[in-house]
């Protein structure tokens, strides 16, 4: 096996949380943003974009998680207000990964969706392989207009995925896999 091979193999998410600085630098981030952008992108649309959620952005971002959180629930107490606001603070990094899949004569948007989600995934593993872990998450506020309109993204506009990325302070437990005879079948 090559070390591509075992990186993929023992791959697991670390729940943000469980990330602590250091975090990628600012050279890691241009490779990571680059490594993500290389994934199949049928007919060059670049159906996808990047926000990067560093230092004080993050706490920017987390005020307007909060915000958007106390308009829908008035009667929460301060305790919650600061894990909603903390929620893109958990780790050091958090790379908001934008589907913009437009309408196409030729390349349905299904495609150019799962392009956004190769790009997530392509982050993910990036991460894992310059020695950080990362965690790919949506929550309730990647689905939240009000949450998205803030964050610049326009109304065609969807949140892929927040990838927290960040250096593990614990390993993650193996979780249950499907045997292969579970979800494989042969065409004959």
């Amino acid at each position: 096996m090559t070390s591509t091979i075992d990186l993929l193999h023992l791959r697991r998410s670390v729940g943000p949380n469980f990330l602590a600085a250091p975090g990628p630098t600012s050279a890691d981030i241009d490779t990571l943003l680059k490594i993500a952008s290389r994934v199949p992108d049928h007919g060059k649309l670049v159906p996808w974009r990047f926000i990067v959620f560093d230092g004080e952005g993050r706490a920017k971002a987390g005020d307007i998680v909060a915000r958007v959180y106390q308009q829908d629930n008035p009667d929460a107490d301060d305790r919650r207000i600061a894990a909603e606001r903390a929620r893109l603070s958990r780790a050091p990094l958090v790379i908001g990964v934008v589907s913009r899949a437009t309408a196409h004569v030729k390349i349905p948007d299904w495609e150019q969706i799962l392009s956004a989600g190769a790009a997530c995934m392509n982050l993910v593993t990036a991460a894992h392989a310059l020695g950080f872990a990362a965690s790919w998450l949506t929550e309730w506020y990647a689905y939240d207009r009000r949450v998205l309109a803030s964050l610049r993204l326009t109304p065609k506009e969807r949140m892929a995925g927040f990838v927290h990325i960040g250096t593990p302070v614990s390993s993650s437990p193996e979780r249950p896999r499907p045997a292969l005879s579970e979800i494989v079948t042969h065409f004959t």
